[in-house]
């Protein structure tokens, strides 16, 4: 739950210009609106554990360029993603479609809305998934974006673990195309350690 990119203040501001400062002060104020809180504050970080979804994410187009990089990469060169004559005749989908797990990967792609910006962490890894769906298809050159909400946070040894409900949506369709329980760990400095005999 980082802080999303904040934006530029990109006009000229001279001192007499009481509209431009007015706009900057606004944007300032959106910029810094976002609540924090520190990734060892588990009863702050719990309040934005709510039920409710984030607004939307930016969209992403699947190529099908990108269909078949990932079908090189992965190894899985099945027909049903990569050619779009036979997945015409043959698929029931019409057409070819994304791997499951190219469109889970291209969250990475996605500004999502998150209710708070964690602070105070040294590092933070993606620690994996409890739950991974692809209830529909991509169809190749279909626009995704995403929502997310808090489902769950927790202290750990390691640090503090997150987990983030994720649904990827085709844009303009109701059924999610993948849903992830992604769990993000918020990790601190390491513990200090003893300096050997001698060393200064």
């Amino acid at each position: 739950m980082d802080r999303l990119p904040q934006p530029f203040v990109t006009d000229i501001v001279h001192a007499n210009d009481s509209k431009l400062h007015a706009k900057v002060a606004y944007l300032m104020e959106q910029t810094n609106s976002q609540p924090t809180a520190d990734y060892r504050d588990i009863e702050r970080l719990r309040t934005a554990i709510t039920g409710e979804f984030t607004d939307w994410s930016n969209s992403v187009q699947v190529t099908q360029e990108m269909i078949d990089d990932f079908a090189r990469l992965s190894g899985d060169t099945y027909w049903i993603h990569i050619d779009p004559e036979r997945a015409a005749r043959e698929s029931p989908f019409g057409a070819t479609i994304a791997h499951g797990m190219l469109v889970q990967s291209l969250v990475g792609r996605l500004n999502l809305q998150l209710p708070v910006e964690v602070t105070g962490y040294r590092s933070m890894v993606n620690y994996g998934s409890d739950k991974l769906r692809f209830p529909t298809p991509v169809p190749a050159g279909s626009r995704i974006h995403a929502r997310s909400r808090v489902k769950q946070i927790r202290a750990t040894a390691l640090g503090t673990l997150v987990t983030l409900d994720i649904h990827i949506h085709v844009v303009g369709k109701a059924r999610p195309s993948v849903t992830n329980e992604l769990m993000v760990l918020y990790i601190g400095d390491p513990p200090a350690r003893a300096m050997p005999a001698g060393v200064r």
